[in-house]
């Protein structure tokens, strides 16, 4: 393995977008790997190396590690993104956990049907404005810090931030009632790390295209329709 952690997974956002997120944000440079063929896949099964048979992948520190929530455990401990103790990394275990129910709404959108998506569209902002962006916008109100968690940059900001711009993808002005969170984002995507990522030729993925879905489908053989919530 290289000194450099090595990610597989599709070229496309999914489960390892997140992981990409994280690893930017502590300013880890990493490479990747895509599966494009159902071959490749099954090689990685036939090696041993998805320990569930499933991705994402990461090789880190000489493990192959899956299982998308412990890859960003291990990651966020590593890079000091964690919280200084035990009270802290719950309270960032629970605040990632929380975008992550709102996060799974938007991530199989892409392989649902064109109604089924104005369904969802409307389902992912109803769900970030009434459960999920009154809960962020109330913490940062009621304790007046830049950050969620001890008043220091953690995996529970980049996570949050991740999370909103993907809610602005379905409706750009989503965040018109959360001044606490309008300026929060905006001093997340100015941390250095963040903008960089955020600027063009990062190795952030677009919005998943057909593409995207067809290569997926494919190797994966998901040959069943996704429902929307």
């Amino acid at each position: 393995m290289s000194g450099k952690p090595k990610l597989y997974y599709f070229d496309g956002r999914g489960k390892m977008e997140s992981i990409r997120w994280l690893l930017a944000a502590a300013g880890v440079e990493f490479e990747e790997e895509f599966l494009e063929t159902r071959d490749q896949y099954e090689k990685l099964l036939q090696g041993g190396s998805l320990l569930f048979q499933q991705v994402p992948m990461v090789e880190i520190d000489g493990m192959r590690m899956v299982q998308t929530r412990a890859i960003l455990s291990y990651i966020a401990a590593k890079y000091n993104l964690y919280g200084k103790d035990l009270k802290e990394r719950a309270l960032i275990d629970m605040y990632v956990g929380g975008t992550d129910d709102l996060m799974g709404f938007i991530l199989m959108f892409p392989f649902l049907s064109a109604e089924d998506k104005e369904k969802q569209r409307a389902f992912i902002v109803q769900k970030a404005t009434s459960r999920y962006f009154p809960v962020y916008e109330k913490v940062l109100k009621d304790h007046g810090q830049d950050f969620l968690v001890g008043n220091h940059f953690s995996w529970a900001d980049v996570h949050l931030l991740e999370a909103i711009l993907m809610v602005e993808e379905k409706k750009p002005d989503v965040l018109s009632g959360f001044p606490q969170l309008q300026a929060f984002k905006a001093r997340i995507s100015n941390i250095p790390t963040i903008k960089k990522f955020l600027e063009p030729g990062s190795q952030r993925k677009p919005v998943p295209d057909d593409k995207y879905v067809e290569t997926v489908r494919r190797v994966l053989r998901m040959y069943y329709d996704v429902k929307a919530n």
